[in-house]
């Protein structure tokens, strides 16, 4: 998906509170914040939303000097997941449909995400996408397509969420690929808050080979797109992946919770919804 004019203010209010948190005085915030607008103001026609977010936030580690600007909020949030870990595995046990559960679950961990937002109700969230009925559903077809494979390909998102994407994983039973980002932008999730939520006990863990927000294809590494071309199920996890790989001739199924006005409007669903949608082929 390209950029809009309907991102530049998410992509300004993202870069303030990366670069408040940073602890740098009023002067070297101002600073910041002009380097970044004339970041913005050079966009090409054509450009990707994550292929911007990724421009920004490398521009906004090279002024405060920061590597991992959401470190902290990242391991808060996986430690508010698996605080959880133990009801919501319950929970999915005794489901009528454990399956369908812990796909719910799975997308309401969607909702750790700093990028559209910088607040959250997790409990309620839960509670929420359990009972929400689904703006496109395709969960039967992952159901079936499930049950075809011999091994699922799943492309993380966020630091947290990798802990409801786990229950899921745990659940499909089904050898699984758990594609993480190869150094920290946002709060996605690394290799090391993959670790943290326990995924590889469940899943091989491996990098794209880039750095941006969503899997851009042209950024990833020979050995992730050899693997992500074989695959014969992706699951992509988060509105980043869907901006990135909605084109994609690919088996991929989107599960996501719309955060933004854009990525609802390319689904012709309202801000708010739940999904589970294939793409590609």
């Amino acid at each position: 998906m390209q950029f809009s004019l309907d991102c530049y203010p998410c992509a300004v209010r993202q870069a303030l509170l990366a670069i408040r948190q940073t602890g740098m005085d009023e002067a070297a915030q101002s600073a910041a914040m002009r380097r970044v607008l004339g970041e913005l103001i050079d966009i090409h026609v054509g450009a990707s939303a994550p292929e911007i977010t990724m421009r920004m936030h490398a521009l906004l580690r090279e002024i405060t000097g920061v590597e991992d600007l959401y470190h902290e909020q990242k391991a808060f949030s996986t430690r508010e997941a698996l605080s959880l870990y133990p009801s919501l595995k319950e929970k999915i046990q005794r489901s009528s449909d454990p399956f369908e559960t812990a796909l719910r679950l799975s997308i309401a961990g969607n909702i750790i995400d700093f990028g559209p937002q910088d607040s959250f109700d997790l409990a309620a969230t839960i509670q929420r996408v359990l009972d929400q009925p689904f703006a496109l559903d395709d969960m039967e077809s992952l159901r079936a397509a499930l049950a075809e494979c011999g091994q699922v390909m799943f492309l993380a998102d966020n630091a947290g969420e990798t802990v409801f994407d786990r229950l899921l994983i745990e659940t499909i039973g089904k050898p699984t690929v758990y594609v993480v980002k190869e150094a920290p932008i946002l709060n996605d999730a690394t290799r090391e808050d993959a670790l943290a939520a326990g995924l590889d006990q469940v899943a091989e863990v491996i990098s794209c080979g880039a750095r941006s927000p969503g899997i851009l294809l042209e950024k990833c590494s020979s050995d992730f797109l050899d693997r992500f071309w074989k695959a014969s199920l992706i699951i992509a996890k988060g509105m980043g992946n869907y901006e990135a790989l909605n084109t994609v001739q690919a088996p991929i199924y989107f599960l996501l919770q719309v955060k933004c006005e854009l990525v609802g409007r390319d689904l012709a669903v309202p801000r708010g919804s739940i999904v589970v949608t294939k793409r590609g082929k």
